[in-house]
């Protein structure tokens, strides 16, 4: 009984180990929770991050190209879009100012400051979205005048990294340009001149719209502000609208002397236009151009080089032999305009030739004898 009872205590004793075993495995999931919990805030950077409704520029900083945002952007961003918050989980009750105190000391994002701090010339204020940033001393997040920029690098979507591989293929089909069938070279030739033509359309139209805003209206307005920028994104690069102007307004002295300006280019530009003749050679020339690229192709290429081969025939002898005189009977030289034949001012101009050669040898000659010292004493002798 005893034994057994021994047995059932040990029983229970071994019961008792497997719960402290239990409670042991229990005890090893915080960590684990708490690694999860550091991770969150890394995906919560990144939702953020990827969000549309967060403005966000691009910058310089420490020769860098950076992503940033406002600090009372993040705030609003934050109080309108409330369900973001779910993915901090156990730290989803956190004000907006200790979530970006978070992310700060977590090196996710990294406060940044404007490099230029003084108004410029004919400006009324510091601009909105600077170009230029500089990593700012206290890394505390604030509202006022504070930037932040994100210092992990942003995941490429699939389609990004599958556009990739595409390039190298894009080369390639750009090299094999020459040899593409008729129809393909005329597709993309008028592809790419309409392309160009747009785009050169755009830009007259836009300075042309600025022009007459800026001289009568005395407004800089810019249609597609950001078409030129560099650091613009895609969406940000296709903005039709433009921006505010926060410039102070011109003065009419300048705006006169533009319109002044710009009238006399106008006159000039058109008392010095070509013709409709020197249109029209340019546009012969060009066509020309055009026609030779378009109508190359490696056949006619070949044929070409082929039609160009001299033909020799092997029954007729290469070369004439010493002593030798050639037949110039049936060669058929041409004509002189004055009726003398070419074959006999060719044996005139081979005769004066061989003469020249003579004369010249013999003057060699007298030349080396008298540098000769036993000609020199013969002469001596003779006298």
């Amino acid at each position: 009984m005893k034994k057994g009872g021994g047995g059932g205590g040990g029983g229970g004793g071994g019961a008792a180990d497997k719960k402290k075993v239990r409670h042991a495995s229990n005890s090893d999931t915080p960590p684990r929770k708490q690694a999860a919990k550091r991770d969150v805030f890394q995906l919560f950077a990144e939702k953020v991050r990827d969000h549309k409704d967060l403005e966000s520029r691009w910058a310089v900083l420490q020769e860098t190209r950076v992503e940033y945002f406002r600090g009372k952007d993040f705030v609003s961003f934050l109080r309108n879009h409330t369900e973001l918050k779910n993915i901090l989980e156990s730290d989803r009750n956190l004000e907006v100012e200790d979530i970006a105190n978070v992310l700060l000391r977590k090196n996710l994002l990294v406060r940044c400051d404007r490099v230029v701090k003084t108004v410029r010339p004919g400006k009324k204020k510091l601009s909105t979205w600077p170009a230029h940033l500089e990593i700012f001393p206290d890394q505390v997040f604030s509202e006022n005048d504070a930037f932040f920029a994100w210092t992990f690098v942003k995941r490429h979507p699939l389609w990004q990294t599958l556009l990739s591989f595409s390039w190298p293929l894009l080369t390639l089909a750009i090299c094999l340009f020459p040899v593409y069938p008729h129809r393909c070279k005329l597709l993309i030739l008028y592809s790419c001149a309409s392309v160009l033509l747009l785009i050169l359309c755009l830009l007259l139209l836009r300075g042309l719209v600025f022009g007459l805003g800026w001289i009568f209206l005395g407004k800089r307005i810019w249609f597609f502000p950001n078409i030129l920028a560099e650091e613009a994104t895609l969406k940000e690069l296709f903005q039709f609208w433009p921006q505010k102007d926060e410039g102070e307004p011109p003065k009419w002295t300048a705006r006169l002397f533009y319109a002044v300006v710009s009238v006399l280019v106008i006159l000039l530009l058109k008392h010095h236009a070509p013709d409709e003749a020197a249109r029209a050679r340019y546009q012969k020339r060009v066509y020309n151009i055009i026609d030779d690229v378009i109508e190359w192709s490696p056949r006619l290429a070949l044929s070409g080089m082929m039609e160009r081969q001299p033909v020799m025939n092997a029954t007729e002898p290469n070369n004439f032999t010493e002593g030798s005189q050639a037949n110039t009977e049936g060669v058929g030289f041409p004509e002189d305009p004055n009726g003398e034949n070419i074959s006999e001012q060719y044996e005139v101009e081979e005769g004066m030739g061989n003469l020249e050669d003579t004369n010249q040898h013999e003057i060699k000659e007298e030349i080396g004898n008298r540098d000769d010292p036993d000609h020199q004493h013969q002469h001596y002798k003779d006298l």
